[in-house]
């Protein structure tokens, strides 16, 4: 079990840095000036290798993290709410695909304040799943 609980967080650590970097790409990409193409193709092309990059990264973490939960079993509140955090940063991940195909297709309508905003949710879900698995508190 050690071993799976070794990956799994290996694969997590590695899945938020991709979450942590992507919306920060956008951020730079909904800052680029009228006419500046190359730039943009520049951050578009950074953006898309990530998010492939990390997207079975991701799925990694999930899949260690299921086969600790069938391991383990699936017991306490504090578990409950952690996988539900999880599934959000599913979905966090899923519409960074979107915001990404936004910004491909040239319609982004969000500014750089908003993405900075967006880019702080991951790091606020990752304290709370952090609390959760060492303090155990429910």
């Amino acid at each position: 079990m050690l071993w799976l609980k070794s990956f799994h967080l290996i694969f997590v650590i590695s899945w938020f840095a991709g979450l942590f970097y992507l919306p920060r790409i956008f951020v730079n990409l909904a800052m680029v000036p009228e006419g500046s193409a190359a730039e943009r193709e520049r951050l578009l092309l950074m953006a898309g290798k990530l998010y492939r990059f990390v997207t079975p990264i991701g799925l990694l973490a999930i899949v260690f993290g299921l086969w600790l939960w069938f391991g383990y079993g699936f017991s306490g509140g504090w578990l409950h709410l952690k996988t539900a955090l999880v599934a959000l940063l599913v979905g966090y991940h899923l519409y960074c695909g979107r915001l990404l195909a936004a910004f491909a297709a040239g319609e982004n309508s969000k500014s750089h304040v908003w993405f900075r905003f967006f880019n702080e949710i991951p790091v606020l879900v990752l304290i709370v799943i952090v609390l959760l698995v060492v303090l155990k508190p429910f």
